[in-house]
């Protein structure tokens, strides 16, 4: 009779905090998007180390591919090694852009080399990083000096912000500032800036969106005066001004197109009196966080919605809509200040593959908008591809379609639509284009 032996469950050997952050660098190389793994990768970060985690991770992201350009003179020869790569990087974004000791960051960025099973490179790693430690103000100035983009996306931004290019450069490399909306159903913004100056937290209004207001210190939202009783929600101030931009909606029957997590949504619900609003969405799971979102800020009861979880370019409504709130699908290069992976996520050809899944949706929600009826064209995008030059095909494509000019003083007039660039201490990268469908 032969004896069971109990498993024996392997523990994996641990090792240090930059060894931690070097494999979700990794994870981002081989096309991992944060949102898909940061959640459970914090499970394994020790409670005191996941503020700095965080700080090293999102940096060292946001300044990837000036780290990159700072570092190859440095090596005689390629290092063609991934994980050795993003070590030195991760060494030189702690010796130039943050306050931790000289000591510690090379000794810790070592042995995560070494951890992470490269010691015959550590030596390499620690002679590059001492010699940054010791020429500390050139290296900082060429990092600042680097535009910290990748080559194919520096050149098409080049082409479409020849004027703009510089400052927008170093606008993506900065962290973007934490944005709420009030939910003027509940609360003033005035009154809340109130409650928030109570509480002792410093806050101001914002500037273009009527609705919003920028924190000026790090909280925890959750904590936050009347987050359980749905006094705001968290939205970038551009993106609050899709609600601004409509005409009046009372008693409508609005469609927000690729819906999810729900900003737009309960901003619609929040702005005006609607006859029913239908959120839409191609991603089941994310649409649940709409549901959340209109629960948590008590908004279900203001207006019939639905939701559905289908693919907009078949989606076929029951019902001629007389708005439709298309956030289309992007590249979200207006967006990496807040998701700076992005940066190493896209290549070129995602942009011809995004243009043509835009115009299908775009062609079919067209087509359930009733004669007089408004659409507004939304991005996140600073491709002009996606924008300005997406909208002058549709027009050539649509004689049943009007532009209605955006009257207002943000943003860069385009042929169609305004533009508006991320701006520091202000929004991301949007672009907008109100539509009206016309009787042909």
């Amino acid at each position: 009779m032969s004896q069971l032996t109990p498993s024996v469950q392997v523990k994996q050997p641990t090792v240090n905090l930059r060894a931690q952050v070097v494999r979700s660098l990794l994870a981002v190389q081989q096309g991992q998007s944060l949102q898909s793994f940061l959640h459970h990768q914090l499970n394994d970060v020790a409670s005191k180390d996941k503020a700095l985690f965080h700080e090293l991770l999102l940096g060292c992201l946001r300044q990837w591919y000036a780290l990159k350009s700072i570092s190859l003179p440095l090596l005689v020869k390629p290092l063609n090694n991934p994980t050795v790569e993003s070590c030195l990087y991760l060494g030189i974004y702690q010796l130039l852009s943050t306050r931790i000791a000289v000591h510690a960051a090379i000794s810790e960025t070592v042995t995560a080399t070494k951890q992470l099973g490269f010691e015959s490179l550590s030596g390499v790693v620690n002679a590059i990083l001492r010699r940054v430690s010791r020429e500390t103000e050139a290296f900082r100035t060429a990092l600042h000096a680097a535009h910290g983009l990748p080559s194919w996306m520096f050149k098409r931004l080049k082409r479409d912000w020849p004027e703009q290019l510089t400052d927008l450069s170093v606008q993506l490399q900065k962290v973007a500032p934490l944005t709420l909306r009030v939910n003027q159903r509940k609360i003033g913004r005035d009154a809340y800036l109130i409650k928030l100056q109570q509480a002792q937290i410093q806050a101001r209004a914002c500037t273009l969106s009527q609705a919003g207001i920028i924190l000026e210190q790090g909280v925890q939202i959750p904590e936050l005066p009347g987050f359980d009783a749905g006094w705001f929600s968290v939205q970038d101030e551009h993106a609050q001004l899709a609600a601004e931009i409509l005409p009046e909606q009372n008693n409508h029957i609005v469609l927000d197109a690729c819906a999810a997590p729900g900003g737009k949504t309960a901003h619609l619900i929040e702005k005006f009196k609607l006859a029913k609003l239908i959120a839409l969405d191609h991603d089941e799971k994310r649409l649940q966080r709409v549901t959340e979102n209109l629960n948590r800020l008590q908004l279900n009861e203001l207006c019939p919605v639905e939701i559905i979880a289908t693919d907009a370019r078949t989606w076929q409504s029951s019902e001629q809509l007389d708005c439709i709130v298309l956030d289309a699908p992007c590249t979200a290069t207006g967006v990496m200040r807040r998701h700076p992976d992005i940066r190493l996520l896209r290549q070129a050809s995602d942009i011809e593959q995004t243009v043509e899944l835009q115009k299908q949706i775009l062609k079919q929600m067209w087509q359930q908008l009733r004669v007089g009826g408004v659409m507004l064209y939304i991005t996140c995008s600073i491709f002009k591809a996606e924008n300005e030059q997406q909208m002058q095909n549709f027009f050539a494509e649509h004689q049943d379609a009007q532009e209605i000019k955006i009257s207002a003083e943000w943003g860069i007039q385009q042929a169609y639509g305004r533009q508006l660039l991320p701006q520091q201490g202000q929004g991301d990268g949007f672009y907008y284009c109100l539509i009206q469908k016309q009787a042909v």
